[in-house]
């Protein structure tokens, strides 16, 4: 290649990357994202170290997309990840990039008919739960020849949980692998040998931490702390927040005392159906509640980045555990705060002693509940992204017919099949009365409130 066509090649690049980075009103990548930016370029394997909300996701994207063959119609890019959730984060944030590549995720808790659909005209970037992958591979005939990048994302997670028996199976079947990239936010899990790496470059950049996190220890006269943590949320205030339990035998417990305080909420747990946790997720990133009540599924992969605080009701075992849940805020350089929810008669673990939190005493303030009114309201769109309905159909039909003004529409999220749609609550029932039963492109869809 001449140095003319190195340039040319180079300069495309640089194009690329600025244009994808608009869409998320970034100017520059951050230096964790640049390291990880050329080392992906030089074809190297990478394993990437970095605190939770430092931009992962997009250090390994950018140079992926890149890298894509548009002239390839199979499947070039995989990866795998640990929940549902972090699959539809990374499909949503591919989305948003606007590359003009298909991009789909599979996961369990959805139909296996929804794959086979998604599938039929393969993507550039398939993302996906270990367990569906391996079981799509098994049941479609479709070719892995052109998979040549495979990127383990929050790896350790994902050998936690016990997928390393589907990880071999996928790996193995993987004949044309020339990059692995391995992603985590911790430092403790030793690599497997069948993930294959060779000569892996290492960016660590978990030393580096976050200095906008600040740690305080709420303090509770009783060992039962319900009625602390109630007058907690009054003295934090109407901020969006996570408030972490160990278990969701104890999560429906403080979630019970909450509802009975007339504290708006929503429960996320492993042992709710996938549809009620992600609409506990739409509800919490639009606005229409504040709190999400969760156990540790909450701790990763959820890219909700104006959360303000963490509230630790219950102290998990562990520091990793502890580090994961507290990188659910103060992002992206953001503020934020972790709270930490403690009986003053039961000592506190050494890892929570070791950063020395602040603490507050709110026994004898008079602290009145918070009195913030529901703002937003939450509706659902029977139409998707496969009937061609984009979100600017969906922002035409409230604003013109609905008849509502611009700052009373709040995020859209587009799906699949469906979207969801955040109103102001005072209007929510007018716009239901005028846009129900209306077309988007050649729909016809329900509108209503969830």
């Amino acid at each position: 290649m001449s140095k003319n066509d190195t340039d040319s090649k180079r300069n495309s690049g640089q194009n690329l990357t600025e244009a994808l980075l608009s869409k998320f009103q970034i100017t520059e990548l951050n230096p964790m994202q640049k390291e990880a930016y050329k080392t992906i370029q030089s074809k190297s394997d990478l394993v990437l170290l970095s605190p939770t909300g430092t931009g992962k996701t997009l250090a390994f994207l950018l140079p992926l997309i890149e890298q894509l063959d548009a002239d390839c119609a199979e499947i070039q890019i995989l990866i795998l990840v640990p929940s549902r959730e972090l699959a539809q984060q990374i499909e949503q944030v591919t989305r948003k990039m606007g590359s003009g590549y298909k991009v789909n995720a599979v996961y369990g808790g959805r139909a296996g008919t929804l794959d086979k659909i998604d599938l039929k005209t393969r993507p550039a970037i398939l993302i996906g739960t270990p367990g569906r992958v391996a079981d799509r591979l098994r049941r479609d005939n479709f070719s892995v020849e052109h998979i040549k990048t495979l990127v383990l994302d929050e790896f350790d997670k994902s050998l936690e949980i016990g997928f390393e028996q589907e990880m071999t199976e996928i790996i193995t079947a993987l004949p044309s692998v020339q990059q692995r990239i391995l992603t985590s936010a911790t430092s403790e899990a030793e690599i497997p040998e069948f993930v294959g790496l060779q000569n892996p470059v290492v960016i660590d950049f978990l030393l580096e931490g976050s200095s906008q996190l600040t740690y305080k220890t709420i303090l509770s006269p009783e060992k039962d702390k319900l009625q602390t943590l109630q007058k907690a949320v009054s003295f934090i205030g109407y901020e969006p927040g996570i408030i972490f339990c160990n278990f969701k035998e104890s999560l429906a417990r403080v979630s019970e005392s909450l509802n009975n305080q007339g504290i708006d909420h929503e429960c996320f747990h492993g042992g709710m159906e996938q549809f009620d946790r992600e609409r506990a997720l739409i509800k919490f990133r639009n606005g229409t509640i504040q709190l999400l009540l969760a156990t540790d599924l909450a701790a990763r992969g959820l890219d909700i980045p104006e959360i303000k605080f963490i509230l630790h009701y219950q102290l998990p075992p562990h520091l990793k555990e502890f580090t994961h849940r507290n990188g659910r805020t103060a992002r992206m350089n953001r503020d934020g705060i972790s709270y930490i929810l403690h009986w003053e008669g039961e000592p506190l673990p050494d890892f929570i002693q070791d950063i020395k939190p602040k603490n507050i005493n709110i026994r004898n303030q008079d602290i009145a509940p918070p009195s913030a009114p529901k703002k937003w309201r939450t509706l659902y769109i029977t139409g998707g992204r496969r009937d061609k309905i984009s979100k600017g159909d969906i922002a035409g039909l409230f604003l013109k017919q609905g008849q509502i003004h611009k700052d009373q529409l709040g995020v859209i999220e587009l799906q699949q099949t469906c979207a969801y749609v955040g109103v102001q609550s005072v209007i929510a029932d007018m716009v239901i009365e005028k846009t129900n039963n209306s077309r988007l492109k050649k729909k016809k869809v329900r509108i209503s409130l969830i």
